[in-house]
Formats: structure tokens, C-alpha cells, sequence
């Protein structure tokens, strides 16, 4: 009789599961972070698609095109990035519709971007968005609708009976030469032809946020009504007897504006523009369109894009039983986020002949590492695993790993080499596939031995100093390679961890010799430590803290930087790449103070112990030092882990979500960097959170009763489930966990629970418990855990306690390499 409730109640849960699941899609909002500095792409795209169309504003803040701020639009585009800061990426080649011109007469409509923003307003209310296709309403009654394939937008028109002034419809499509943010350079051409109406072209244009240009084709053509006339347009005159142009920059600032256009006889049926792009050519470009949508057919496209967003995001399904469908919206929201960038561009490089493939946006790796890229890690390996491929031919191409990459171009550096923690992410995390990791091992070792010429936009730079100081130094004197000298206390704490992710990769590949220099190198942050530094708030008040990282001159004298400096208070210091900018890069020395990843257990010791490491952490999130909008506050909210309480770091999550991360237009408290935001709320809400480059998530309670996350390599899907599941998260600390059935203590797992499809089952109370508490529960860590009230010990990566040189740590490291002899992956 109990067997027989007990399956009746598991088959009704599976019900329920399925039930809530089927459509995934209804609780996605690609409007989340429309506004207020969110910068996503809401439009059109498939998952790494290149072509991704929606309407373009002129907010100051259209990094992603599309803005829900009052700003007009000014054309409709088919060329993302989303969630960037800098400057707005793409947007090139913008379509703008008229229902017609006044009097018949062409140069009557508007033709530069600056002038036909007066006819682009709209209500908000009149904007759809749902995965693959997006839908607005001009106050001109114009409808526009888009979908996309690959590398084709499919755009669709409805034109009012009569236009604005009275006049029946004779629709003007207009195709501007420009970008988002007008970086056209000289030499733009289009052309018309006049039977067919085809407009093709090209333009060469800037990256957003990098060196270089690059040169786009486009070829475009229309269907749904008789043509009345074409030409072209220069500044803000046309012509229908032009039907070719060639157009300069203009010697100012702004680009000349140019075009062409195509007149209809009628607007009484919905007219269809069909535009793809190529790197390639315009031939390219044209053969996309024609075999990618040869056919016209809107509804046809948009389902099929549906569906492949419905595959993409079927893995993961969770019980939404008696949660606020908000949350819901939020968790998938953000998934739905993470699969917009990077893009691929396979076939579309340029730049070198290849078969492997090549991904573009990756926009930026500081960003993308953290949480992004470990996130498709486990809910899309495959593409991963295309992705780590196209990384390691651009080293072989270009001589080093990109930082950050976007329109073929390298883009600036912010910290350290973080390709170097993807890489080894995916190495001990078992991902194959035909990555040749030999040549993926190469590529990181030469980011730690060779400073490239331009280590503003790849590598690493300083490293005479790094490998004979063992620190970065503030004024450094580097004379081999060159970028913006500054950041030495995030650089040094950067190239650490970059460090002790080659070791971990030589140590998973049997490369002892490397394993122990690389694991004695990443012992360097150490040597910015100043034990005695205090930090006092502006107005002369202290923090009650003493250690603080800070600079360090080529003799070895310290400098100093107020370590509030850059923090989330600070409204005064330039906190980028700027030539003056701080020893820090976009965070405080109070945030980067936590940033050793791999050595907890030593910066707990160094901070006093667990008591007071948790101090120092609530006072970087209680009194707002942090920026939950930028991704170096990610682990931080974690990181009580480390000190054996893991109960803080699930009470810090329900602090921020959805408290900073909310399902409206304005809900992301910063930029969604390429989906980084995203992935933050999906892993925080999924209970699992990763130390990205190491083979570790730690565990809190998921915000649904039960999570499912099928692996798609492997077929099997890993559970995690709540006992005692809360709605009104009163009970978000875990009392006891079982692992498959069996006590589980340790507060947290490795990446085999995704892909031999383990359960976890988290009983969960109203009180912090005893569970994941005890030295032998904590993550691996270099150092040993002291200080917690039993025997010191080490955890998962041996003892290791010294900065670099000392012959007691190498004799801890050697002793850690005897414990690892026999582990090795892929070579």
C-alpha cells in the first residue's frame, strides 16, 4: 500500500513537472534589461545566430539596438552583440519604412538617421518579443515584424490603408549604410536593381570595443508588392534614375548618410524584406538568403526559429509548483540570455582558410568566464566544444588567445588571459569532441611565457617582471610588449589564477614539471598582500578591517590606493582602461580582495580565520561595496563556502534575486554582458554555482521544489530536490543531503553529477544547520584550512601554504603531485 502512494505520488510529480514544462518558451522575456543600462538584444535570433534583427533606437544606451526608454527608432537592423557596454556594436545596414512620401514627391521622406528618428516613435505596449521573432508598432500605423534564420532576417511590413497625411500608400523601404554607432569609414557602395528591386552593398566599419575594421555585404530583396520605382540616396536627397554609389565618410565626424531605396505601388499586403549578411562577399550574402528563405514565408520561419528554441532549452526543467511565475520568468529569462552570444560566424572568417569553426562575440571573456560559459558547459557541451575549437585556431592564426573578440577583430584586455580558465574548464570537465588539446595546452602555456607586442588585446603583458618579481608592478618598466599600464593589483591576482589553471590542466595531462611550476606561480598574489593596510571610508570613519592587497613599485616599495577606490561608491575615479585609470580594473581592492579562487583556504587564514574572512564579507555586500551588476561580485556571494558557511551564501542569493535581478525592461542592475547576468540568476536559481576553471559548484537550495538537467552528450538527467521546499523561502538552509540515496555532507560537487545524471536531495529548514560545515565538507583548495575549531586539514588539492620559491611549499607541492600520480584526461 506504501509503494503503491509513493509511485502514485512520484508519477504525479512527473505530471506536474511535465505540465508546468511544455512550454518553456511562455516564461521568456527577451525585454528583461531593455532599459536602464541593461543593453540586451531583445529581437530576433537563433541561438548563436548571426543574424539577429530588431528594431534600433538612438538611446544612448542601444548597445543591443533595441531600447524600451522613450527613444525612437531609427531603422531595423539585422547585426547584434547584446548586453555590451562601450560603445553600440553592429546595427548595420538598418531598413526604415514610409507609407509614403508627401506628394508623391521621394525627397519628402526622411532620409538621414538623425531626421527619420521624428517619424519612429512608439507606445510601448505595441512591442512583442518572444525567442526568434519580435513585432513593434510605429505611431505612423506602420507595423514591422521580424524573424531570422542563420545568417537571413526576414522582415514584414504592415502598412496603414492611408498614411499619416491622408494620402493613399505607395510604401518608400529605405537601406541606410550605416551602424550603430556610425562608424562608417570611406568607400561605402550600394546598388539597386531596377527590375527586381535587389539592393546589395558594402561598408567597412569599427569594432565597438577593439582595434581593427571590418568589411560587411549585404544583399536584400522584397516581395508582397509591385514596384514602383528605386534609386539611391545621398545625405538627404534621392534619386530613382542613380541606381549605383560609391560614398565617402565625409570629412566630419559623423558618416555622410547614403542608401538606397525601393517605392511600392501598394501597401494594401504586408511587403517582406529579406536581408542577410556576409563577411564574405555579396555573392555570399545573396546565397544565404536564397537558400536560408527562399520563399518568403514569415510564419514558417518564425515557427521553425520556435522550435529550435524550444530544443535549445529543453534541458533543464523545473517544478514550478507554488512559485510566483515571476521567479519562473526570471530563471529562463536569463538561460534564454546566455544563448545569444557568442555567435557563430563558421564560414563566415575572412581572415584564414579553416574547417574548424569560428565563433565571434566573445564579448568579453572577463566577463564570460565566470559564469556564462560554465553555464553552456552543462546544458549545451556540443557547442562548447565548437566554441574551445574556434578559440584555439584563432591562437594558431593570430599567435595567442583572445580576451575578448568581436566583428573579426581583437578586442582590449581587461585583466588577465581568462581564455586560459575556459580552457581549462572544459579540460577537467572531460569536454572531447575533436578539440586538440595539445595545441589547447600550447596555447596557455604561451600566454604565460610570451608577452605579445600588443598585450592590450591578447596575452599577458609585464612578464619579465611576473616571472622574476612575481607580482605586477605599479609603473612598471615593460619594453617588449605594450597596452595601457595600469590594473597591477587585478592583473597579478588575475595571472595567478590564469596560473593555477595550467597546472591544473598539466596535472589532468600527466605534466608533473609544469604542474608544480605553474601551481608555485599562482602563489603570487600573495606578494601584493599588505598585512597592515587599513581601509578608512572617505570621511575618515575605518571599516574595522587591516590587509589589504596593494601596489608595489619595481623596488619592492609599496604604493597605495584607497581600497574603497572603484568600489560601488565611488562616483569620483576612473575605473576602466583610461591611461589614469586605478591599480584595479572595474571593482575595489575591498572586491578583488577575494578574488584567489584557488586559495581560499590561505586568504582565510591571511584575513583572521572563518569568523572574521565572514565578517569581511558581509561588510562587502551589507554596506553595498560591491556591484552586483558587474560579474567580479559573482563568487563573492558564494564564498562563504569556504568558511564553512554555506547557509550565508544561500541567504545572500534570496538577497539579490529578485531583489537587483527583476522581469521588467529595467531588471538588470548592469549591463547583461552577452548573457553573464543571465547565468548568474540561472545558476543561483538552480542551486548549483560554479568556481569557474575548477571542477567545483557549490551547492544551495534551488528556488524550485525539483531542477532537471538532462546532459546532452550523455543522455542523463541530474535532479536535484527539495524536501521541506519553501515558497516564501523561510526554509532556504540545508539541514542534511543525500548524493544517489547516500549521506552527503560536503557542501558542494563536481561536474560528473550533470553527466552521469546523479540526484541530490537537499532537506531544508528555517535555520542554519551543521551540514557542509566541517574542514572535510569544504572545497579544494592550495592551502590548509585552519582555524576551524578542529584539525587543520587540506581539501582536494593538498596542502600547499608558501609563496613562490620557498622550499617548504615545494616540498607541499611535490607531496600534493605524489597524491595526483595516475589522473590524467585527454591528451
Amino acid at each position: 500500500m506504501t509503494s503503491l502512494f509513493t509511485l502514485t505520488l512520484l508519477l504525479l510529480a512527473g505530471r506536474a513537472l511535465a505540465q508546468d514544462t511544455d512550454d518553456i518558451l511562455q516564461y521568456v522575456d527577451p525585454l528583461i534589461g531593455a532599459s536602464n543600462g541593461g543593453n540586451v538584444f531583445p529581437g530576433a535570433s537563433l541561438p548563436y545566430g548571426m543574424a539577429k534583427a530588431v528594431a534600433d533606437t538612438n538611446s544612448t544606451s542601444n548597445q543591443g539596438g533595441f531600447t524600451l526608454d522613450g527613444a525612437p527608432v531609427t531603422g531595423f537592423s539585422m547585426m547584434h552583440d547584446s548586453g555590451t557596454g562601450g560603445s553600440p556594436s553592429l546595427g548595420n545596414f538598418a531598413l526604415f519604412p514610409y507609407t509614403s512620401c508627401p506628394g508623391g514627391e521621394i525627397n519628402r521622406c526622411a532620409f538621414p538617421k538623425k531626421t527619420r528618428a521624428n517619424f519612429g516613435s512608439f507606445d510601448n505596449f505595441s512591442v512583442s518579443a518572444r525567442p526568434g521573432t519580435f513585432g513593434i508598432t510605429l505611431n505612423t500605423g506602420i507595423r514591422a515584424d521580424m524573424t531570422v534564420t542563420q545568417h537571413t532576417a526576414l522582415f514584414r511590413f504592415t502598412f496603414p490603408e492611408n498614411s499619416t497625411i491622408g494620402e493613399a500608400t505607395q510604401p518608400l523601404i529605405l537601406q541606410d549604410l550605416t551602424d550603430l554607432s556610425n562608424s562608417r569609414q570611406d568607400n561605402g557602395t550600394v546598388s539597386v536593381d531596377e527590375k527586381t528591386g535587389r539592393i546589395t552593398g558594402s561598408a567597412r566599419f569599427l569594432p565597438s570595443f577593439g582595434q581593427g575594421n571590418y568589411v560587411l555585404y549585404f544583399c536584400t530583396d522584397f516581395s508582397g508588392a509591385e514596384i514602383l520605382d528605386n534609386g539611391i540616396f545621398a545625405d538627404s536627397r534621392a534619386s530613382a534614375s542613380v541606381k549605383n554609389m560609391t560614398i565617402s565618410r565625409s570629412i566630419n565626424g559623423y558618416p555622410l548618410p547614403g542608401g538606397a531605396f525601393v517605392r511600392f505601388k501598394s501597401g494594401a499586403k504586408p511587403i517582406l524584406a529579406r536581408t542577410a549578411t556576409s563577411f564574405i562577399s555579396v555573392e555570399q550574402a545573396c546565397r544565404h538568403a536564397e537558400s536560408e528563405i527562399p520563399d518568403f514565408d514569415f510564419d514558417r520561419i518564425s515557427k521553425a526559429a520556435t522550435e529550435q528554441w524550444k530544443a535549445k532549452m529543453g534541458g533543464i526543467r523545473v517544478s514550478t509548483k507554488g512559485v510566483d511565475k515571476s521567479l519562473v520568468t526570471n530563471f529562463y529569462s536569463g538561460i534564454y540570455r546566455t544563448y545569444i552570444n557568442p555567435q557563430n560566424y563558421t564560414g563566415e572568417n575572412p581572415l584564414w582558410s579553416s574547417s574548424e569553426p569560428y565563433f565571434d562575440s566573445f564579448y568579453c571573456i572577463w566577463d564570460l568566464f565566470r559564469s556564462q560559459l560554465p553555464f553552456l558547459t552543462i546544458t549545451d557541451p556540443t557547442t562548447v566544444t565548437q566554441m574551445i575549437r574556434s578559440l584555439i585556431d584563432t591562437y594558431r592564426h593570430v599567435g595567442w588567445l583572445p580576451d575578448c573578440r568581436m566583428s573579426l577583430n581583437k578586442g582590449y584586455t581587461q585583466g588577465g588571459s581568462n581564455a586560459d580558465v575556459v580552457l581549462a574548464d572544459a579540460y577537467i570537465k572531460g569536454l572531447k569532441g575533436d578539440i586538440n588539446w595539445e595545441d589547447g595546452y600550447a596555447a596557455v602555456v604561451k600566454d604565460a611565457e610570451v608577452e605579445p607586442f600588443d598585450w592590450c588585446c591578447q596575452g599577458r603583458g609585464g612578464l619579465d617582471s611576473w616571472h622574476t618579481l612575481g607580482y605586477i608592478p605599479v609603473q612598471d618598466f615593460d619594453w617588449k610588449g605594450f597596452g595601457t599600464l595600469t590594473r597591477s593589483i587585478s592583473r597579478t591576482l588575475e595571472y595567478a589564477y590564469n596560473d593555477f589553471c595550467i597546472a591544473e590542466m598539466a596535472k589532468a595531462s600527466g605534466r608533473t614539471t609544469d604542474q608544480e611550476k605553474y601551481t608555485l606561480s599562482s602563489g603570487n598574489w600573495r606578494n601584493l598582500y599588505k598585512e597592515d593596510q587599513t581601509s578608512f571610508w572617505w570621511n575618515g570613519t575605518d571599516t574595522g578591517f587591516t590587509g589589504f592587497f596593494e601596489p608595489r613599485y619595481l623596488n619592492g616599495t609599496w604604493g597605495y590606493q584607497n581600497p574603497l577606490n572603484c568600489s560601488n561608491h565611488d562616483d569620483f575615479s576612473v575605473c576602466s582602461l583610461q591611461n589614469n585609470g586605478p591599480e584595479t580594473f572595474e571593482s575595489s581592492i575591498w572586491e578583488y580582495g577575494f578574488y584567489v579562487p584557488h586559495d581560499q583556504a590561505t586568504l582565510i587564514s591571511l584575513y583572521g580565520g572563518p569568523e572574521r574572512f565572514v565578517d569581511r564579507l558581509n561588510y562587502l555586500h551589507d554596506q553595498n561595496i560591491t556591484y552586483i551588476g558587474n560579474e567580479p561580485s559573482f563568487l563573492t556571494v558564494f564564498q562563504y563556502h569556504y568558511a564553512g558557511r554555506p547557509a550565508l551564501s544561500a541567504k545572500r542569493a534570496h538577497y539579490y534575486i529578485p531583489e537587483f535581478f527583476r522581469t521588467t525592461p529595467d531588471g538588470l542592475p548592469g549591463n547583461d554582458d552577452s548573457g553573464a547576468m543571465g547565468s548568474f540568476v540561472a545558476f543561483s536559481m538552480m542551486g548549483l554555482f560554479p568556481n569557474p576553471g575548477q571542477n567545483v559548484y557549490l551547492i544551495t537550495p534551488p528556488f524550485f521544489e525539483s531542477v532537471n538537467i538532462t546532459n546532452p552528450l550523455t543522455g542523463k538527467t541530474a535532479r536535484i530536490r527539495n524536501v521541506n521546499f519553501d515558497p516564501s523561502y523561510k526554509n532556504i538552509y540545508i539541514q542534511n543531503a543525500t548524493l544517489d540515496g547516500v549521506k552527503y555532507s560536503k557542501n558542494w560537487i563536481d561536474h560528473s553529477f550533470f553527466t552521469e545524471g546523479k540526484e541530490l536531495v537537499l532537506t531544508l529548514g528555517g535555520r542554519e544547520s551543521e551540514w557542509g560545515t566541517k574542514v572535510e565538507d569544504l572545497p579544494p583548495s592550495l592551502g590548509e584550512y585552519e582555524g576551524f575549531g578542529n584539525s587543520s586539514s587540506s581539501s582536494g588539492y593538498g596542502s600547499w601554504n608558501n609563496t613562490i620559491g620557498g622550499g617548504g611549499g615545494a616540498k607541499r607541492i611535490r607531496g600534493w603531485l605524489r597524491e595526483s600520480e595516475g589522473v590524467g584526461i585527454m591528451r
